[in-house]
């Protein structure tokens, strides 16, 4: 087999879809993570709060196919409101560095009219490289 499906043990299983693909060369896709616990619900209402759970989320997917935060290749960010991001830049810094640290791969954002869970203010998906 040459890719494998990646779902944290102890999260919900996805129905039709799977969290990530690796593949046999070491490339891991990490679909789209919005801001919900495993459980899938949001506790946090606010953008930072959201951003904060979609970084660990993303650092949980990585840890369960073996990689590490350094691995990250991308990022993909889909946001529902431009200005809850502009105007939290300062925090939007602070969570990412606590989370990601001071690794800063590729990035791109994407201003989107909604997404598909209701609440979600933000998703991100990534890619990454597994270094051994």
């Amino acid at each position: 087999m040459t890719h494998k499906a990646i779902n944290p043990e102890s999260w919900a299983s996805p129905k039709g879809y799977s969290n990530a693909m690796l593949t046999a060369d070491g490339t891991l896709y990490i679909g789209g993570q919005v801001g919900w616990t495993a459980e899938e619900v949001f506790e946090s209402d606010t953008f930072i709060g959201q951003m904060e759970q979609v970084l660990r989320n993303i650092v949980t997917i990585i840890d369960a196919a073996g990689g590490k935060i350094e691995d990250i290749t991308r990022l993909t960010w889909f946001v529902t409101d431009k200005r809850d991001y502009m105007n939290n830049q300062s925090e939007v810094g602070k969570v990412y560095r606590k989370v990601l640290g001071r690794h800063f791969p590729a990035m791109s954002m994407v201003i989107v009219a909604g997404l598909v869970e209701d609440g979600a203010l933000l998703e991100i998906e990534a890619t990454a490289v597994l270094t051994k």
